[in-house]
């Protein structure tokens, strides 16, 4: 019964599925963020919260399921150089529902956060101890999804610091801006002097706007709301990176649906709040417009997706073997 075969959808059922609740997340903490800034009400955020909510939790109880009962399909994935690192996007789930739901449930949200951020830590460890004494991990194995253990420890301070916890946001901001650097180096490296990716994972190079986007949310935080040095610093390496990758346009175009799609949008979410976070504290109808239409482009893209999602789906063209 543990051994999958190539009919077996939920032997096949893949880690990479949690990616959809962390862009269904980037999008209600987002519209949230845009319902406070233009003081418009809380009318589409607390059903997405919902929407999300439900997605992962279904999510997560296929997914126990297939721990239970093919956990030799679990370890294949555990230890498969690309897909291991989709294992903390659980964390990563935990911590952004717990963002989204601090507004309206902040005792729930605590709870969410402090075990999302305990696991992340757990996986963090896990992963950069699994990096550093492998015998199998090549250099063509490397790509932007490795960002997604350390983007969870940047995560951390958006309501760390609020819920009462500045040192404990500090620690984890300091490790994931550290790794962030270093695997930014060796993708770098992967990219210029190496073959390049296949073609369905060129929507993980999104996830290169993902850390310094976020590393400006969470700077904001742990420096009392301010727009310094640093916080432009961050914020502009973000705007730069979105730039260049719709500049490669034609690229993204050619690539065929499939479930790596989904990595264009918690990094597209991403961008969208950091930019509102710049209007709201700056002002000024350039910040205005961009976070508008980086908004209305996420709202966009996670229908897109959605859609996509459901006719593979139907199709029989999920939780296939590759």
């Amino acid at each position: 019964m543990d051994t999958p075969s190539a009919h077996d959808k939920l032997a096949h059922f893949p880690i990479s599925f949690f990616a959809t609740v962390m862009g269904l997340s980037g999008l209600t903490i987002a519209t949230e963020k845009a319902e406070h800034v233009w003081q418009t009400g809380h009318f589409a955020s607390p059903w997405l919260l919902g929407l999300t909510v439900l997605v992962f939790l279904g999510i997560a109880a296929v997914y126990l399921i297939k721990l239970a009962t093919r956990r030799a399909s679990v370890m294949e994935e555990f230890n498969h150089p690309i897909r291991l690192s989709f294992f903390p996007a659980t964390s990563i789930g935990l911590i952004l529902i717990a963002i989204a739901a601090y507004p309206y449930l902040p005792g729930v949200s605590l709870w969410l956060w402090g075990l999302g951020t305990v696991a992340h830590l757990l996986f963090t460890l896990t992963i950069l101890s699994l990096w550093m004494h492998h015998d199998k991990f090549q250099i063509q194995h490397s790509n932007p999804a490795w960002f997604i253990p350390i983007v969870g420890n940047i995560l951390v301070p958006v309501i760390g610091v609020d819920l009462g916890f500045p040192e404990v946001s500090w620690f984890f901001f300091s490790v994931g801006l550290l790794f962030w650097v270093v695997l930014l180096t060796i993708l770098m490296n992967r990219y210029f002097f190496h073959n390049p990716m296949p073609a369905k994972l060129l929507p993980t190079l999104f996830i290169f706007i993902a850390p310094p986007a976020v590393g400006f949310i969470s700077w904001l935080k742990l420096n009392g709301g301010e727009i310094d040095a640093m916080g432009r610093f961050l914020y502009y390496i973000a705007l730069f990176t979105t730039l260049l990758l719709f500049f490669q346009f034609r690229h993204f175009a050619k690539v065929k649906f499939a479930m790596p799609w989904w990595a264009y949008s918690f990094p597209m979410a991403a961008i969208a709040i950091a930019s509102m976070l710049m209007y709201q504290k700056i002002g000024g109808s350039f910040f205005a417009v961009l976070s508008l239409i980086l908004l209305a482009a996420l709202a966009l893209l996670i229908v897109v997706l959605i859609i996509n999602t459901l006719a593979a789906m139907k199709r029989g063209e999920v939780c296939v073997p590759e």
